[in-house]
C-alpha cells in the first residue's frame, strides 16, 4: 500500500492533483482543505495517502496529514458515505471543525454539506462519535486539537454507549443533559443516566 508520497507538484486541478515522485507521476485525489495548504505548482510537496482498488479503477487519495486521512477513513465506513462524500465533507470543513460539529451534535452544520440531507447528518453523528473515539485510543489523529476535542467529554462516550443499549439518540443526549459533569467520568455519566431513566420508566 502506498501511505506516503514525497515530491514535485506538476498539477493541481482540483479535485486532482499530480505529483512527480522520481521521474514516476502520481495522479491523486484531494479534498479543498489538503488544496489550500498545497504550494505553487513546481513546489516540494509531503502527502499522506490512501489507496483505493475497486473492480473498475483504482484511486489514490492524498491527505495534507494524517489526522485528515484518519478522517478521512473513518467516513467512509460510515454506512451510505463513499469516497466521494468524504472528500466533500473534509473539503467543506476542516478537522477540527468535523469534530467539533459531531462532538456538539450540530445537525444544522452538516446539512450545510453538499450532498448531506438532515437523515444523513444525523447518522454521521451517531456513528462518528463511536469510531472518533475508537481512532483517538489508538492514537491515529496527529493533530493534538483534533485529539483533545475527540478525548474532552466523557458525555460524548457515555451517549454512545446508551445508544448502543438500545436507546434513542434524543433520549440519551436528553437523560445525560441532566448528569452534573464536575470530574465526572464517562461510566459516571452511563450510571446516573441510566438510573434516570430507569426511574422515569417506572
Amino acid at each position: 500500500m502506498i501511505g506516503r508520497l514525497v515530491g514535485k507538484l506538476v498539477e493541481k486541478m482540483p479535485p486532482d492533483l499530480l505529483v512527480d515522485v522520481g521521474g514516476v507521476g502520481y495522479e491523486l485525489s484531494a479534498s479543498m482543505t489538503t488544496f489550500y495548504e498545497l504550494p505553487s505548482v513546481g513546489g516540494q510537496v509531503v502527502l499522506y495517502t490512501h489507496f483505493q482498488v475497486k473492480e473498475d479503477a483504482q484511486t489514490l487519495y492524498a491527505f495534507i496529514d494524517k489526522s485528515e486521512r484518519a478522517l478521512f477513513r473513518i467516513l467512509i465506513k460510515v454506512n451510505g458515505i463513499g469516497p466521494k462524500m468524504a472528500l466533500a465533507i473534509l473539503s467543506s470543513m476542516s478537522s477540527d471543525e468535523l469534530v467539533k460539529f459531531v462532538q456538539e451534535s450540530d445537525v444544522t452544520a452538516l446539512t450545510g454539506i453538499p450532498g448531506v440531507g438532515k437523515k444523513t447528518a444525523e447518522r454521521l453523528i451517531v456513528e462518528l462519535r463511536d469510531k472518533l473515539g475508537q481512532a483517538a485510543k489508538q492514537d491515529l489523529f496527529s493533530t493534538p486539537a483534533v485529539l483533545k476535542q475527540v478525548q474532552a467529554d466523557p458525555r460524548q462516550e457515555a451517549e454512545s454507549a446508551l445508544i448502543s443499549l438500545g436507546y434513542k439518540p434524543q433520549e440519551a443526549s436528553k437523560a445525560i443533559a441532566l448528569i452534573p459533569m464536575s470530574n465526572a467520568t464517562s461510566e459516571d455519566v452511563i450510571k446516573a443516566a441510566l438510573k434516570n431513566m430507569l426511574r422515569k420508566a417506572n
